[in-house]
């Protein structure tokens, strides 16, 4: 059975700018991968219906991964819902994930739930990367530059 992991950040910006930041593609390219890969947006469509296709590229061993899926929700500074499929036959199935923005008194919570992670990746290593991830996004969205 496909496995879900849970995360929950609390992010000293707007639930805006995190929205923006899952759905600009230089945005996601800068924060995404997890350390040690490097990462390419090959197309975002950011609509309902539209679809995005990225690769991750291991920096140590130019070994890369590619996958992609479709936005089938979208809801400005509060959800996002989107599909995520490996190109690799060897990683099978579909995952969802949801994020759930929430303005709070110091910025915005923030909820991810990654479901349908194939079997063969263990939920730690999923944990791991979107730690890592997460630690990214803070460093791109919480700085208040206003030049």
């Amino acid at each position: 059975m496909p496995g879900t992991v849970r995360l929950h950040r609390v992010l000293t910006t707007s639930p805006d700018k995190i929205y923006r930041a899952f759905l600009e593609a230089d945005a996601l390219a800068k924060w995404l991968p997890p350390n040690g890969f490097a990462c390419t947006v090959h197309h975002l469509e950011a609509a309902v219906g539209g679809t995005h296709r990225i690769s991750f590229r291991n920096f140590t061993t130019g070994h890369s991964h590619a996958f992609g899926g479709s936005y089938l929700e979208l809801v400005p500074g509060q959800k996002l819902r989107y599909t995520d499929k490996f190109d690799d036959p060897n990683l099978p199935g579909e995952m969802e994930v949801t994020v759930t923005l929430k303005k709070v008194s110091v910025g915005t919570e923030l909820e991810i739930v990654q479901a349908g992670i194939p079997d063969v990746i263990p939920p730690e290593a999923c944990y791991l990367g979107w730690q890592e991830s997460l630690r990214n996004l803070a460093r791109l969205v919480e700085p208040e530059i206003n030049q």
